[in-house]
C-alpha cells in the first residue's frame, strides 16, 4: 500500500494540533459587479451564453451547442484533438451523445475578463457525469470568446480532462491515518481520534490539546480528495473559532504541506510543514516558514506523533 497520501494527512493532525498557520480560501468565483458598467454588460452576456450551452448540452442538442462556436471556431479535447468548423464540431457532440445518452454538464468560471478588439478569455472547469467512460469526471477549459455583429461566440476552446474516481486510490491510502494517535510537545499532550466517513471518501479527525493548566482545545478536521485541485486536501475547524486549509506535494519519504488560514480574530496566518515517516506507528513533523499576520515566527523543533496501542 502507498503511504504517501497517509502521510499528508497526518501532517494535518500535526499541525493543528499544534496550532499552526491558518487562513481562508480566497474566492475564485467571477465578479462582475466589481467591474465598470459596460464590462459587466458584456461579462453579463457571456454568462449568459454560458447558461444557454449548458442547457443545449442537457438536452443533447448537438446542432445548438456547435452554434455556440463561430462558423471557423475550434475545439480541442482532452487529447489534442482539434475540431474545425461547426460541423465538425456538432459531430463531435453527436458522438457523445450517442455514446453517453446520460451525461449532464455543470460549469464553475474560476476567470472572465474582457481583451481589447471585442475578445474576452474564460477559465473554467466542467463537471460531466456520468462520464463517457461511465464515470464522473472533471475537466479545466480555456475559452476564448469574440463578439460577432453583437453576438458572443467561442473561437477557441480547449479541455484538460481528468477522471475525479482517479482520486479514491489516493484517499484508500488515508487507511494508515484510521485509529488514535498522541504526541506531546513543550508539556502539550494531544489525542487524534481518527475515523472514515461518507463510504471511505473522506476521513473525519478529532482532536484535543491538553495544555499544562490542564485547559484543553478542540478541532474538527475532514481530509479527502479535492478533484478541483487534483490533491488531497483539507479543511480544519478549531474550537477558537480559526479554520484553515491544507495542500500536500509528495516528497522523497514524505510530504510537504502548505497550510493557510485565518484565526477567529482576523488574523492571516501559514506555514510550511515538513513530515517524515519512521513506521507505520509513528512519523516525524515539523513546521517552518510560519507567519503570523505579517510577522515571522521560528520553525518548530521536530515532534515525534505516535499511534496509541489498541487496548487488548
Amino acid at each position: 500500500m502507498r503511504w504517501n497520501t497517509c502521510l499528508a494527512v497526518a501532517v494535518i493532525t500535526a499541525s493543528a494540533q499544534f496550532g499552526l498557520a491558518q487562513q481562508t480560501v480566497p474566492d475564485s468565483t467571477v465578479k462582475t459587479a466589481e467591474q465598470p458598467a459596460e464590462l459587466s454588460s458584456e461579462l453579463a452576456a457571456i454568462q449568459k451564453q454560458a447558461e444557454a450551452f449548458v442547457d443545449a448540452f442537457n438536452k443533447h442538442d448537438a446542432k445548438a451547442v456547435a452554434e455556440f462556436w463561430t462558423r471557423d471556431g475550434e475545439y480541442i479535447d482532452d487529447a489534442g484533438q482539434v475540431y474545425e468548423g461547426r460541423k465538425a464540431i456538432e459531430a463531435f457532440y453527436a458522438r457523445l451523445f450517442a455514446v453517453s445518452p446520460e451525461s449532464k454538464i455543470q460549469i464553475l468560471t474560476d476567470a472572465l475578463r474582457l481583451l481589447s478588439g471585442g475578445a474576452a478569455i474564460e477559465d473554467g472547469r466542467a463537471l460531466v457525469e456520468p462520464a463517457p467512460m461511465g464515470a464522473s469526471g472533471i475537466s479545466s477549459y480555456t475559452a476564448v470568446h469574440v463578439n460577432v455583429d453583437g453576438k458572443w461566440l467561442m473561437a477557441s476552446v480547449r479541455d484538460i480532462w481528468s477522471d475525479s474516481s482517479g482520486g479514491m486510490t489516493e484517499v484508500a491510502d488515508l487507511e494508515f491515518l484510521i485509529g488514535v494517535w498522541t504526541a506531546e510537545e513543550n508539556g502539550i499532550r494531544t489525542e487524534s481520534n481518527c475515523t472514515w466517513i461518507c463510504n471511505k471518501r473522506f476521513v473525519e479527525r478529532k482532536y484535543t490539546a491538553t495544555q499544562l493548566d490542564g485547559t484543553t482545545s478542540s478541532g474538527l478536521q475532514i481530509i479527502g480528495w479535492n478533484p478541483q485541485v487534483g490533491g488531497i486536501q483539507s479543511w480544519d475547524f478549531n474550537s477558537a473559532g480559526g479554520h484553515a486549509v491544507g495542500a500536500w506535494v509528495a516528497t522523497d519519504g514524505g510530504w510537504l504541506a502548505k497550510i493557510t488560514g485565518i484565526t477567529a480574530e482576523g488574523v492571516t496566518t501559514t506555514s510550511v510543514n515538513v513530515l517524515r515517516r519512521l513506521d507505520d506507528d509513528a512519523y516525524v513533523w515539523q513546521s517552518m516558514d510560519r507567519v503570523f499576520g505579517d510577522i515571522g515566527l521560528p520553525d518548530t523543533k521536530e515532534v515525534i506523533i505516535r499511534r496509541k496501542p489498541v487496548a487488548q
